[in-house]
């Protein structure tokens, strides 16, 4: 019997300015190195969703943010890992995003969101959001969670 892929938890954030949507690079040299995602990372073992997302924004970007509600999930398989993902609306309470812990990191609108390449997880999310069906005003809470 094959031994089942260890499941990833992640927390991503949805940082919304101006009508515009934070997106990070992934390091080179990492899983999926060079792939644009939404801020965050995994979660560690008795923290929470929101904790995780908090430290990892501060650690990639440099950011104080605020969490707010849960927007979206979305689970990914591959022959390594099988990916959680939560997506939550968050607001910057303090600091300017600088590329601490990934390569690159840059506000785009939903119009441009397509031309950057994700990660598989967050595939559906970026669709969703080029495509219109959401966007910037629905990553501030008008997305039904089970939307994905």
């Amino acid at each position: 019997m094959r031994e089942r892929a260890p499941t990833v938890e992640v927390a991503a954030g949805l940082i919304i300015r101006d009508g515009n949507i934070l997106i990070a690079q992934r390091r080179s040299n990492a899983h999926l190195g060079g792939l644009w995602e939404f801020p965050g990372g995994k979660r560690k073992p008795d923290e929470s969703f929101e904790a995780c997302l908090v430290r990892e924004v501060m650690e990639e970007l440099g950011l104080t943010i605020a969490v707010h509600e849960q927007v979206a999930s979305a689970e990914h398989s591959d022959s390594e890992r099988r990916v959680q993902i939560r997506f939550y609306r968050c607001t910057i309470l303090a600091g300017d995003p600088k590329p601490l812990g990934c390569d690159a990191c840059r506000w785009v609108t939903a119009a441009e969101i397509g031309a950057y390449p994700f990660p598989p997880a967050d595939e559906p999310l970026v669709r969703q959001i080029a495509s219109g069906k959401i966007g910037p005003s629905a990553a501030r809470g008008v997305m039904d969670p089970g939307l994905l």
